[in-house]
């Protein structure tokens, strides 16, 4: 038989808080599973949110994505099994730490790189939730990935920040990881019967020269509803406006992986 492909590693990133970045992290990935993709989702971010909001409590668990880069653990060894289908490499608030030791490290921007790649012939779909800020651990998943989502809600004031992602993106790709690949802005909060949400919806491809995936992401409370019973949307409303949006752009995204 010939070898396994290696994931495609997709990051989500916008140092900008309140944007859903980790609720599209969750709903991509369960989307990605129920079209039959073997998924990892990451955690990258101190305040865990993704390992919560996936049913995993961030002050139980054993190991964390902060002993992975750190050195104390193997990645596979602190995988966990999510009932949305998908595997998930959890977070804990030692993770906030972990910055100010991997900056005295050489080559500190391939630590996560390093870590992921024993595992790529795993899975398919790799997906890497990033803090809202533009510090090491942000920096290890854009060198890590081949892919780049932005969430940006469609608020004229989600705007502000983009600009400096995409240059942290440029001086990613031309001195950390060439392959690294801008797939487009994912709108979220959208809301149809507001004029400025269609405005900046019309805007922002423009205005950042981006792909922007569709359909945008609708402004629902069965997002907030979803964490609570540690599963994404797709199987607390399955039928939602929200749950098919999320498996539409996910099976754009297929397409093109």
């Amino acid at each position: 038989m010939p070898p396994s492909r290696k994931a495609t590693i997709i990051a989500l990133a916008n140092q900008k808080g309140g944007v859903a970045k980790t609720t599209s992290v969750a709903s991509l990935g369960a989307a990605f599973a129920e079209a039959g993709k073997r998924v990892l989702l990451v955690d990258l971010d101190p305040q865990a949110c993704l390992t919560f909001s996936l049913g995993v409590d961030p002050d139980t668990v054993d190991a964390s994505i902060h002993d992975v880069l750190l050195g104390g653990a193997e990645l596979a060894d602190v995988v966990q099994t999510c009932e949305d289908g998908v595997d998930l490499v959890p977070s804990s608030i030692e993770l906030a730490g972990a910055e100010a030791v991997l900056l005295g490290r050489p080559a500190r921007e391939y630590v996560l790189q390093s870590a992921l790649d024993p595992v790529r012939r795993s899975y398919d779909v790799i997906i890497l939730d990033c803090s809202p800020s533009l510090g090491v651990l942000t920096l290890n998943a854009l060198t890590a990935a081949q892919g780049l989502i932005v969430p940006m809600p469609c608020e004229m004031l989600s705007h502000r920040g983009v600009g400096q992602l995409l240059d942290t993106v440029a001086d990613v790709k031309r001195i950390l990881n060439k392959k690294l690949k801008v797939i487009g802005i994912l709108p979220t909060l959208y809301d149809g019967r507001s004029t400025h949400s269609r405005e900046v919806l019309e805007d922002v491809g423009q205005r950042y020269g981006m792909p922007v995936l569709s359909p945008p992401i609708p402004k629902t409370v069965r997002f907030a509803e979803a964490p609570a019973v540690g599963r994404s949307i797709l199987a607390t409303a399955r039928t939602s406006k929200g749950a098919k949006a999320y498996r539409e752009v996910a099976a754009s995204l297929l397409e093109r992986l």
